[in-house]
């Protein structure tokens, strides 16, 4: 799971990326920020409540 949600930052920030550098895809720039962040507060949530994992000290 916590591929996947590595795999859609990865994507989403080339979206961004590609958004910025196209004149004209400012709004591509912001949908794919959103869906950034979005995903790395779903993938921080998960990592957090992810027993097989080690906790900090």
């Amino acid at each position: 799971m916590l591929r996947l949600l590595g795999l859609l930052l990865v994507i989403w920030l080339a979206v961004s990326i590609i958004g910025a550098v196209i004149e004209g895809l400012f709004w591509l720039t912001v949908v794919g920020l959103l869906f950034f962040v979005a995903t790395a507060a779903i993938g921080w949530n998960k990592r957090k409540d992810d027993p097989a994992l080690p906790r900090g000290r």
